[in-house]
């Protein structure tokens, strides 16, 4: 099938692929959409990714620049978002793989709340309460946040895409270059790691059913 026949349909049931089909035709306030379409989305998950705010910000504004240098050669073939995500996840592997060559900190206490919440929610859930009840909040986001950290890279990924995006395994496969059943054994992994982490401060849910895309387990 000709790609441009694709593209029709595949903009007919996307709207997010509509509006960057306008983005790549030049029109002028389609881009400014995107952004707010999709900002708050990617600087969360960068923040869970990377660790830090400022960074999470600076690296979101750059996977944008790198979509508008782009725009002319757009041609979709999958979800809007899993493209979107597939820069992210490069960009913040190769900024993990920087601070580690630069040899500086540990990723920083996120005090944004609970696995699940991005940066700007917490705030909201948390601004009556009472101040004990807040700091049993910080002190699980430190929990929560160094569990992360004992991640490895690939499995930090997966996770954050996972749980805070609610992608399948299949998408996810697609953003990081993996299978799908790769996929769910570096979700398996990381679920027992995080359970381990947690145990005692929060109850982890079971696993979730099977991805009938997944097939059966695959070490990656």
């Amino acid at each position: 099938m000709p790609i441009g026949h694709t593209s029709a349909q595949m903009a007919l049931r996307d709207p997010d692929i509509r509006l960057m089909l306008r983005v790549r035709d030049d029109d002028s306030a389609a881009f400014g959409e995107l952004v707010e379409r999709f900002q708050h989305r990617l600087v969360g998950v960068m923040h869970h990714l990377v660790g830090n705010a400022d960074e999470a910000e600076d690296l979101a504004q750059e996977v944008f620049l790198r979509v508008y240098r782009n725009r002319k050669k757009y041609t979709p073939k999958a979800k809007l978002s899993t493209w979107l995500f597939t820069i992210a996840n490069n960009l913040a592997l190769n900024a993990l793989r920087d601070r580690k060559r630069r040899q500086v900190v540990p990723l920083e206490v996120s005090e944004s709340g609970a696995v699940g919440s991005r940066p700007t929610d917490a705030p909201a859930a948390t601004r009556d309460a009472p101040p004990a009840h807040q700091l049993q909040q910080q002190e699980l986001a430190v929990v929560i946040r160094r569990a992360l950290d004992g991640l490895n890279e690939r499995q930090r990924v997966a996770i954050v895409l996972n749980k805070f995006e609610d992608m399948n395994y299949t998408d996810i496969a697609e953003v990081m270059g993996l299978t799908s059943k790769g996929v769910k054994s570096l979700l398996s992994r990381a679920r027992a790691k995080l359970r381990e982490a947690l145990q005692g401060y929060i109850y982890m849910d079971a696993e979730p059913p099977p991805d009938p895309a997944a097939g059966g387990d695959e070490a990656e």
